[in-house]
């Protein structure tokens, strides 16, 4: 397995280490509901550095995002950023990415850990020769930086980083040391994600928390990143995305511009936006126990009373809520299943599944 160059970092502070994409990351410091918790009142510092960066520049950089990210690339201004789609020509998805426009002819992707190496292959297979593509992957940390506390604890390392607006990507000075900052995360909080040198990561984290621990920044682990995006309803590839997933049935056709006809994907990316899709994302409240991925969803009729139900979807993702004091789970549903009553197994017993609207939380004004 690999390591971050926050390794010796979690291991000296005692985090419990687990195996995750093929690296070795900390899943909790103590509790992953405290973590929780500190993200969504306080701060909370995690290690995303097995993400992997890649970066397309020169002249034909711009076209060619525009044909292989499903967002149009083209209305990004340079020191802004946006959510985007690697799609398949089937329609299908290979990744969820975010795209940093840091120059006229230079894009910063950030592409997820377990499709890295196979997100570099796609874009170099399908790229014309247009532009210069380059893997930073190795060579670069990243670290993140979320909850209400987030921009106050920054800026007294990094006074212009408060005044970025969501989204946005900019150069600073952090700890004397150089990062690309950008107004990002995955929490449903407020917060920034920073793009460093691999050998400088491990100086940055340590004046983080230091500057942050009298406004409550803890370390947070992979744990408490996945109750807080799911609280937020936030897609996670393997889960909700996937390589048979239209961004229409996960909730993320927002981020399909259909104006690029040379787009990988098009002709199945239309259909889809016209009505061509099977299944639907739906958030649920489960009663009586946690409904994990995979566990089937039933619909039609009710166990209690014995009438006939029938199997409309599976669970993509599911866990106790910390924040709202209940279970909640997020699964893709035929399209046509109607509006309940459901019920999800749970350890062999089906239980009650109300329908709620996504996300579970939104933050506070």
């Amino acid at each position: 397995m690999r390591r971050t160059p926050l390794y010796d970092e979690h291991v000296a502070a005692g985090a419990r280490m687990v195996e995750f994409a093929g690296w070795q990351m900390p899943v909790q410091y103590k509790s992953i509901v405290a973590e929780h918790h500190a993200v969504r009142g306080a701060a909370g510092l995690f290690d995303v550095s097995h993400m992997g960066e890649v970066e397309l520049s020169g002249p034909g950089a711009e076209a060619a995002c525009a044909r292989l990210f499903t967002n149009d690339v083209r209305t990004l201004a340079v020191g802004s950023a946006q959510y985007s789609l690697i799609a398949n020509p089937c329609g299908g998805l290979i990744d969820d990415i975010i795209v940093y426009r840091i120059g006229a002819d230079r894009f910063w992707v950030c592409v997820n850990a377990s499709n890295a190496a196979a997100d570099l292959a796609w874009i170099r297979e399908h790229e014309d020769g247009s532009c210069r593509i380059d893997d930073h992957s190795d060579a670069t940390g990243l670290i993140a930086i979320q909850g209400p506390q987030a921009a106050s604890i920054l800026a007294t390392l990094a006074p212009a980083a408060a005044s970025l607006p969501r989204f946005a990507v900019a150069r600073l000075q952090v700890a004397g040391v150089e990062a690309l900052v950008a107004r990002t995360g995955y929490t449903g909080e407020d917060g920034f994600e920073l793009f460093v040198d691999a050998d400088a990561t491990g100086n940055v984290w340590r004046v983080l928390l230091d500057s942050g621990r009298d406004r409550g920044l803890i370390a947070c682990g992979l744990g408490a990143r996945d109750t807080l995006r799911l609280e937020a309803a936030l897609p996670l590839y393997g889960h909700e995305l996937g390589p048979e997933t239209s961004p229409f049935e996960a909730r993320v056709g927002w981020a399909v511009k259909l104006n690029r006809p040379d787009m990988v994907g098009y002709e199945a990316l239309s259909a889809a936006a016209a009505g061509a899709v099977r299944r639907r994302l739906v958030g649920f409240f489960v009663e009586g126990g946690i409904a994990r991925e995979g566990a089937p969803v039933f619909a039609g009729g009710s166990a209690q009373i014995g009438e006939a139900v029938r199997q409309v979807g599976n669970v993509t993702s599911g866990s106790h809520s910390p924040t709202l004091g209940r279970a909640v789970a997020m699964a893709i549903i035929e399209r046509d299943a109607g509006e309940g009553p459901f019920e999800i197994e749970v350890r062999g017993k089906r239980r009650s599944a109300v329908v709620t609207n996504l996300p579970f939380y939104v933050k506070r004004a």
